[in-house]
């Protein structure tokens, strides 16, 4: 190989990180839809929605969720990085947060998506990050919907907020 020449190798991997939408179908279809080129679409609990109506999404079950048919968390491989999955509502109390890294590092995950507050959060604990996409129906912090994407490029990883459109789907 000369020095003209180059060898590049792409394992960026796209993902759309959703919450807390309790039964409204638009904001699913919405990304679905606006981001179908994505590589995985990963929702954090509180659908309230039969799992045949989450077609595409890795789903967990959140403290609303009644049909059973969803793990409680998931763990999940994507590019360098092990990624544990779950509502929240199970994996921290009153607000500490500690207590979800120290789960996420027990199963051998360096990130850890919930949702369950209905407030945006990106932060690292004990070297665990921690995403939180906000509600898709509701957040409680008076901020609009939301929902994150998420760019895994070898080690990086860019969370990016994005909030539902003002009109939005109520």
């Amino acid at each position: 190989m000369s020095i003209y020449s180059a060898i590049i190798v792409l394992n960026m991997k796209r993902v759309v990180l959703i919450s807390d939408n309790h039964s409204l179908k638009a904001p699913l279809e919405f990304v679905r839809e606006k981001y179908s080129d994505y590589d995985y679409f990963l929702h954090c609990g509180d659908s309230e929605l039969p799992k045949y109506m989450l077609g595409g999404f890795a789903a967990v079950c959140g403290n609303n969720d009644r049909y059973g048919e969803f793990p409680q968390n998931l763990v999940i491989s994507i590019g360098e990085h092990q990624v544990y999955v779950t509502h929240g509502h199970r994996d921290f109390f009153m607000g500490k947060l500690e207590m979800l890294a120290s789960r996420a590092k027990a199963k051998g995950c360096d990130i850890a998506c919930f949702g369950h507050t209905h407030v945006p959060f990106d932060g690292t604990i004990d070297g665990v990050r921690l995403l939180n996409p906000g509600s898709a129906w509701h957040n409680r912090d008076g901020s609009p919907a939301s929902y994150m994407l998420l760019t895994f490029d070898g080690g990086r990883v860019d969370a990016q907020l994005m909030r539902i459109p003002k009109n939005g789907f109520f």
